[in-house]
């Protein structure tokens, strides 16, 4: 005999199964949803610490840098202080040696005796030499190879070897057809003073003009020597020379003028004061 089945019945059992279904799903949504929100509360508290950590180092770091900047500020500013009064002193040492050149030039008896014309060429120098502290030489020495090569080789040694000046000398000499002016600027860019050792194929230059001579020779700290040519002979390739004066070798021998040129252009010795 056929079983008869119970709509009802089974439709309650049903609504019953479902629901039991739904509950356990919540429930492992829940579960799972407070383990979410738990390993996000872990995660959240280790970030934050990490940036707190971060934080800390960051300020520490910042502070050291502060304390740096402030003590770079402070040697900056004793730096600063201490080259204006560097300034100050050299200015003051170089009028002291200036003054103390001219007065040992003065004494006839305290180094080699100018004539007053040398006395005033060599006052000059020195106080624009005094000037240019940091240049390279003393001196440079310009030459006419053709005439001047065998003096200007004599008074080179007697300046180096003798009285102990830093010479810039040009040994291939002025070269034909290339600015003499150029030339004698690039020497006097690395050295203090300038000595041009005049001679008649000096002056016969074609490629220097005698504007450009007058010019050269007006510079404060270009001392001429004098061979075998005048002033009166300078004089007539420039007539903007009525004050020249040079040392002649007419007139004194190659150690003399060495003498007078160191005299000029070397600061005096800081132990004996000469």
């Amino acid at each position: 005999m056929a079983t008869r089945i119970n709509t009802a019945q089974l439709q309650a059992q049903m609504r019953a199964a479902q629901q039991r279904a739904r509950m356990a799903q919540q429930r492992a949504v829940r579960q799972l949803q407070a383990e979410v929100d738990r390993v996000n509360r872990q995660n959240q508290r280790a970030i934050d610490e990490h940036n707190r950590r971060v934080r800390q180092h960051n300020a520490a770091v910042q502070r050291q840098v502060d304390a740096q900047n402030r003590e770079i500020a402070r040697v900056n500013a004793h730096n600063s202080r201490v080259n204006a009064q560097n300034r100050q002193a050299d200015a003051r040492n170089r009028a002291t040696v200036s003054e103390l050149n001219r007065r040992l030039r003065s004494a006839a008896s305290a180094g080699p005796v100018y004539t007053p014309s040398e006395r005033s060429l060599a006052d000059r120098v020195q106080e624009h030499a005094a000037q240019l502290p940091d240049r390279e030489h003393d001196a440079f020495l310009s030459y006419a190879q053709i005439d001047g090569q065998e003096v200007g080789a004599a008074l080179y040694r007697a300046l180096t070897d003798i009285f102990g000046v830093d010479v810039w000398f040009d040994e291939v000499g002025i070269k034909p057809g290339v600015s003499q002016s150029r030339q004698m600027d690039r020497g006097l860019a690395s050295a203090r003073s300038g000595i041009a050792l005049l001679t008649p194929a000096y002056l016969a230059g074609r490629f220097w003009t005698e504007r450009e001579l007058g010019a050269l020779l007006h510079k404060p700290m270009l001392i001429p020597v004098l061979h075998n040519v005048t002033f009166e002979q300078v004089a007539e390739y420039s007539g903007f020379l009525p004050d020249l004066a040079g040392f002649e070798t007419a007139r004194d021998s190659i150690e003399v003028i060495a003498e007078k040129i160191a005299a000029a252009v070397l600061p005096p010795d800081p132990i004996s004061g000469t």
